[in-house]
């Protein structure tokens, strides 16, 4: 049995229905990326995983158990969230910040203690933000604020990641150093990390586990090379296109049609 999985899940806000009959299962030790069109309901289902949205029908399993009858210290203690819009406080140093990732370690018998100074200490470093510690969140660039994130979510030493479209508002230079991130906690640190992303060949690169989602519902889930065909591109993105082998890596890469130009345009 997998640590983190979705059975039968209803997922609604109110009475809008996001999703009906879904199940998911997030392989241990995987990069696992969700992908699907807007609006098909990947952030909803990590909503739902990450305890923050309660099935209307169905269950969400931490370690066997439903999330939502676990303690809350416990779950902190277990899964890490990098939510999509993520507000620092005014003035608060990177420091300050990461070591709010240590929260869920404390409790009235036990407190900072020099296990958190280092583990804080350590995320930054991992993250490449250590020598940002004095600075003020808010001076930071969107791709320094997005690593700094990243380290509180590590300060909570979780071996369960999970991140709603990290490299959001990145350019292409900042969206690789994240994801090279998140792809070296999961190589090197064994974490198991579940991300939602729009770009289709940043997921196929990335990822060991896809799950592509339409309609709310999983329409494939597996490898990469066994997800990220033609014939899936243009059934749920509704995009028709090619699927070559990356000349970088080997993994998918998605090439779209090209656009037929006009009969009067081509006789210029």
């Amino acid at each position: 049995m997998s640590r983190l999985s979705g059975t039968g899940m209803t997922l609604a806000y109110d009475k809008r229905v996001i999703a009906e009959e879904l199940s998911v299962d997030i392989p241990d030790g995987s990069f696992t990326v969700i992908i699907g069109p807007n609006a098909c309901g990947k952030s909803t289902l990590l909503r739902a995983l990450a305890r923050l949205l309660k099935p209307a029908v169905g269950t969400v399993l931490l370690d066997g158990s439903d999330v939502h009858t676990l303690p809350t210290r416990t779950v902190a203690r277990t899964l890490g969230l990098l939510p999509q819009s993520s507000t620092a406080p005014d003035g608060i140093t990177v420091a300050e910040l990461v070591a709010r990732g240590r929260y869920p370690h404390q409790s009235l018998l036990r407190r900072w203690s020099t296990e958190d100074e280092t583990v804080v200490t350590e995320s930054m470093a991992a993250t490449g933000v250590g020598d940002l510690a004095d600075r003020s969140v808010d001076e930071l660039s969107g791709g320094q604020r997005q690593r700094v994130w990243i380290a509180m979510a590590l300060a909570q030493q979780t071996p369960l990641l999970l991140l709603d479209e990290p490299t959001t508002y990145l350019d292409i230079a900042h969206q690789i150093e994240v994801l090279d991130l998140c792809a070296d906690l999961h190589e090197k640190q064994g974490r198991t990390l579940v991300a939602v992303l729009h770009d289709l060949n940043h997921a196929a690169r990335y990822a060991t586990h896809l799950i592509a989602m339409r309609g709310g519902r999983v329409a494939r889930a597996g490898a990469p090379a066994d997800v990220l065909t033609a014939a899936l591109v243009e059934e749920v993105f509704g995009l028709p296109c090619r699927v070559i082998d990356d000349p970088e890596t080997g993994t998918p890469l998605v090439v779209p049609a090209a656009r037929k130009k006009s009969s009067a345009h081509a006789e210029v």
